[in-house]
């Protein structure tokens, strides 16, 4: 088990060099995308408008252990805008893309210390959530987003 954590961790460390996080295997964003890049946007209200009701903010956050998992394999929502806030307390890049039910949106790829976020537009049903960089979803760094 111990190998394979340092494995994964020499993987993860060579995924910058090699462009890290714009690997996406179905061609990217459909829709023109809906990720911002490194903020730090408090989640109040959710200032934005959406047509199914009010926008909603879900908090997650890397493993600050370096353990290719996030701190929460599953999260609910209502139907609607859901954007979901990553913090990386991990020195190693990560990201969260959403997926399912037509839609696939991703974040952009942060480093130890950053926070990102991804937007997309759900209806009913589940979505799967993950970490789209090299190796880190095969690794077990996802969960599911169930959208009631």
């Amino acid at each position: 088990m111990r190998a394979l954590t340092l494995l994964s961790l020499v993987c993860a460390l060579a995924i910058p060099v090699a462009g890290c996080g714009d690997d996406d295997d179905d061609g990217g964003n459909s829709g023109g995308g809906s990720a911002d890049t490194q903020t730090n946007e408090s989640s109040g209200g959710g200032a934005s408008s959406g047509g199914g009701g009010a926008a909603q903010t879900l908090k997650l956050a890397a493993d600050p252990g370096g353990a290719l998992k996030f701190d929460k394999s599953s999260l609910t929502a209502k139907a609607g805008k859901v954007t979901i806030v990553l913090d990386n307390p991990s020195a190693l890049p990560h990201a969260v893309e959403i997926e399912g039910n037509g839609v696939e949106e991703s974040s952009s790829t942060i480093g130890e210390g950053e926070t990102t976020k991804v937007s997309a537009t759900v209806k009913a049903g589940k979505y799967v959530y993950y970490c789209p960089v090299d190796g880190h979803k095969a690794a077990g760094m996802e969960g599911t987003l169930t959208v009631q």
